[in-house]
């Protein structure tokens, strides 16, 4: 009962009531206000470098992910556009990423029964063990949903906190899967049960299934990320998937971020996309 309430007890210290219309009307008041600012080249080369150009199909083979790994390669030093930060793929495709990736980019792999969370713990574990052990320097995983609604914070929380151990010196990105969550103050009580639980990153959505990434929810959860790195004092970043292909639309979750958490955090140690077709997108728009 003690450890249930030690999770109730820490998002008690944080306003999770949250109002989705006033949400929705704080994030356009922000991109009405600061979009047309940041709409320009050198942003959107920024943007490229805060990418995790991202391959998770049904369909992919080892010849698609190689193909994907020497499209980065050969984007290295081609051009005074920083590379991407990394590439994401499935656990079973981070061999072949290592084997065929030479630029100074980051391996991430998803893990831990993507994209539904629904295995056992000692599967996402182990699944974990064995991304890190082929190469992976990133691990994006699941939220336990059913936790999330059944209130079972501890399970939620302990779950977490064992794969960001299984991850040793690996980067743990949480996946909120904000589509389901749906409601503002789900998306805040989520986003702080994960920060608690050891996650260097938050992270929208699958894009599996579900409602992909929306400004409301990136307003949400960098304003969790503020007011816990305020609290506690350790920085976490933020990342937006799901749909988001368009420049237009990574400007203006970079507007979301830079007016939230301030211009520390506008830089690939803090601040992902993940997507596959906004890559070729802005490298159109640099170059028109």
């Amino acid at each position: 009962m003690a450890e249930i309430d030690k999770y109730i007890d820490t998002l008690k210290k944080y306003n999770t009531n949250l109002d989705d219309k006033e949400i929705s009307e704080k994030v356009n008041e922000i991109i009405n206000k600061k979009f047309s600012q940041n709409n320009n080249k050198e942003v959107y080369k920024r943007i490229y470098s805060c990418l995790d150009l991202t391959s998770l199909n049904a369909t992919d083979t080892r010849e698609d992910i190689w193909k994907l790994a020497e499209q980065i390669n050969d984007f290295e030093g081609s051009t005074d556009i920083q590379n991407v930060a990394a590439i994401c793929v499935y656990p079973n495709f981070v061999e072949t990423v290592k084997e065929a990736l030479t630029a100074n980019v980051k391996i991430a792999s998803v893990a831990g029964g993507f994209p539904s969370s629904q295995t056992f713990q000692e599967v996402k574990i182990a699944e974990t063990a064995l991304a890190i052990a082929s190469g992976a320097d990133e691990i994006d995983i699941v939220l336990n949903l059913g936790y999330f609604f059944d209130e079972n914070y501890e399970e939620l929380a302990e779950e977490i906190d064992e794969i960001k151990d299984t991850c040793r010196d690996a980067k743990l990105k949480v996946i909120l899967e904000t589509g389901a969550l749906k409601s503002a103050s789900n998306i805040m009580k989520a986003s702080l049960l994960a920060l608690y639980s050891g996650a260097d990153f938050i992270k929208t959505s699958t894009g599996k299934g579900y409602e992909g990434a929306t400004l409301e929810a990136a307003y949400v959860m960098c304003s969790a990320i503020k007011e816990y790195t305020q609290k506690t004092g350790r920085k976490v970043g933020f990342k937006a998937s799901g749909g988001v292909s368009s420049t237009e639309d990574a400007v203006k979750y970079y507007t979301i971020v830079k007016e939230v958490l301030g211009d520390d955090y506008l830089n690939n140690e803090f601040f992902r996309i993940g997507a596959s077709r906004l890559a070729n997108n802005l490298l159109t728009s640099i170059e028109d």
